[in-house]
This record gives C-alpha cells, sequence and structure tokens, in this order.
C-alpha cells in the first residue's frame, strides 16, 4: 500500500528516529507543508493506502474518506481524534489508530507546572523581579488542598499520582468509572465545588464540547484554578474569560484554546491570573519519539493482520 505524509509541519516526523525505520521498510509520500484545504488534502491522499497523520488541522471529512477509495488505515500521531469524522471511516471501511499514553507523563507534568505558575503566580513576579522590584505578598500552597481531576485516562491518572505525591487531596470524575483506579470519585458537581485545583483531561467530542460552562465554572470556589492540556472547547471559552475577569475564580492555566495558534490580542492574554502555553504540554523529545515510533509500528501492525490502538475499524 502506499504510504502517505499529508502534513508534517512544523516538521517534527522527518528528523526522528522513527521516520528513518518507516522509509528503511516502505516507499514514503512525503509533505513538508501543510494542505491548507480539503481539496489539497485530497490530492495528496487520492492513491493512498496508509496515511500517517500528524496535524489536527487536516481534517478527514467524509468527502476525504469518499474521494479515496484504495485508503485503508489512518495512523494519527497522538490520541485526539477530533480531525477525523470517525463515523466517515468505518462506513469507508478505513481503520484509525492513535498513540496513547506515550505522552502522559510530559502533560502530567505540564499540568503540574501550570497549576504551580498559577498558584504562585510565577510570570506576574518573574516580570517585577526583572524590572528591579521586590514583589511581597501571599501565593497559594497547595499540600493539603484538593485537586479534582476530571477525565482518568492515563494523563488524569498520572496527574492525580503527581497530585497525591505532593500531599494533595485527590478527587476524580470519569465517564467511565471503575473502583480499582484507587482515587475517590465524586460527582462532577461535587468535584467542582470541593476542588481548590481543577485539572481537564477529557478527549473532545460532541459530549464533551462545552462540558465546562457558565454554570460548572460557577460551582467553582472564588480561590479555584483551572487547568486545561485537553482541548480548548471542552470548556467555554467566553464563559472562563468572564470568570477570569469577575474574579469568579482564582486563575487558570491553559495550553490549548478554542482558536490555535491563539490570535494576538485575545482576551486571555491580557489577564493576569491566567498561565498561557502554546499546546506544548506533550512536546519533548522523549514522548515526540515515542510517539511517533507507536504511529509507524502501528502501520506495521495493520498490515500484519493484527491492528493495535484502534479507534474505530470496519
Amino acid at each position: 500500500m502506499k504510504i502517505v505524509v499529508p502534513d508534517d509541519y512544523p516538521a517534527v516526523l522527518a528528523p526522528s528516529q522513527a521516520y528513518l525505520n518507516l522509509t528503511a521498510r516502505a516507499a514514503i509520500e512525503y509533505h513538508d507543508s501543510l494542505p491548507g484545504s480539503e481539496e489539497r488534502l485530497i490530492e495528496r491522499l487520492r492513491d493512498a493506502g496508509i496515511v500517517v497523520n500528524i496535524r489536527s488541522s487536516s481534517k478527514f471529512t467524509p468527502r476525504v474518506f469518499e474521494a479515496c477509495p484504495q485508503l485503508k488505515l489512518v495512523s494519527i500521531w497522538g490520541t485526539g481524534t477530533d480531525n477525523i469524522d470517525l463515523e466517515a471511516a468505518v462506513r469507508c471501511g478505513v481503520t484509525v489508530t492513535n498513540t496513547p499514553g506515550v505522552s502522559a507523563v510530559s502533560i502530567a507534568e505540564h499540568s503540574l507546572a501550570l497549576m504551580l505558575a498559577v498558584a504562585r503566580q510565577i510570570p506576574r513576579i518573574d516580570g517585577q523581579v526583572r524590572k528591579g522590584e521586590w514583589p511581597r505578598g501571599f501565593v497559594a500552597q497547595m499540600y493539603g488542598k484538593t485537586l479534582g481531576i476530571v477525565g482518568l485516562g492515563a494523563i488524569g491518572r498520572r496527574f492525580a499520582e503527581i497530585g497525591r505525591a505532593i500531599g494533595m487531596r485527590v478527587i476524580a470524575w470519569t465517564m467511565h468509572p471503575n473502583a480499582a483506579l484507587g482515587f475517590e470519585l465524586v460527582e462532577l458537581d461535587d468535584l467542582l465545588r470541593a476542588s481548590d485545583v481543577v485539572s481537564v483531561h477529557l478527549r473532545l467530542s460532541d459530549r464533551t464540547r462545552g462540558f465546562l460552562g457558565r454554570r460548572e465554572l460557577g460551582l467553582m470556589k472564588p480561590a479555584a484554578i483551572l487547568v486545561n492540556t485537553a482541548r480548548g472547547p471542552i470548556v467555554d471559552e467566553a464563559a472562563l474569560v468572564e470568570a477570569l475577569t469577575d474574579r469568579r475564580i482564582g486563575g487558570a492555566g491553559l495550553d490549548v484554546y478554542d482558536v490555535e495558534p491563539l490570535p494576538a490580542g485575545h482576551p486571555l492574554t491580557r489577564l493576569d491570573n491566567a498561565v498561557l502555553t502554546p499546546h506544548s504540554a506533550g512536546v519533548t523529545p522523549e514522548a515526540l519519539e515515542a510517539g511517533l515510533q507507536l504511529s509507524v509500528e502501528n502501520i506495521w501492525s495493520f498490515l500484519a493482520g493484527t491492528p493495535a490502538n484502534v479507534v474505530v475499524k470496519p
């Protein structure tokens, strides 16, 4: 089967050992620019049997699948599938795989960094010290506080373990309750009311879009911190800006947004109680290589007739 990489920009696959392993075993059609349109994506994939999808900006719509009848596998680098019409994939006979768990440690560590940066007001204080000031005042201590984990996948579980390790009480809500996970499970509203930090670890889907809206944010404590390293649209961004502006919650640490890159002058950029990073929580050399390698291994498993890490299949 013809293997196509339609969207490696900025390049992460090409410089990797995973790419060397891939090209050593197969001929690859490689593109180091974004398609930019549905028509251009179809043009690149028309004869493809297998696709390695790098960027979520490449939208695999029903029209894309229908226009590429030879396509049998989309191997995603990453866990998110919000750029793939999964029903259309199944209908058109396409298997979709992803790379779960490989970035869990990196993203959980980043969630910790965002939480502490907000609680300790590090960006603001750093800026003042650089200007020759010597600010004084209280910042928040996390030991003894309550960490609420929304979603107990690999990342949520890892951050829950980190929270427990630094002395936080951990409570959690999950769509798939399992007593064996070892964390106290509570109803979502109770979690929002009780938590000093609420950290979001859900996949984006029709069910989770706008999952935390004005009502849910209104349940949080006035000094509570929201951390989101999952997907921007899971939280109602307008409602969050409003809550932060009016100081109805203490702050937010965000790695994801409704529109990415975050537009210049966006309301979030003007808030001193928000710490912002550029959807980079999972981008470490270790996580990057592991994820790319798994996306390649998913190809060999599929071709061997034993597909692994399957999201959907015909």
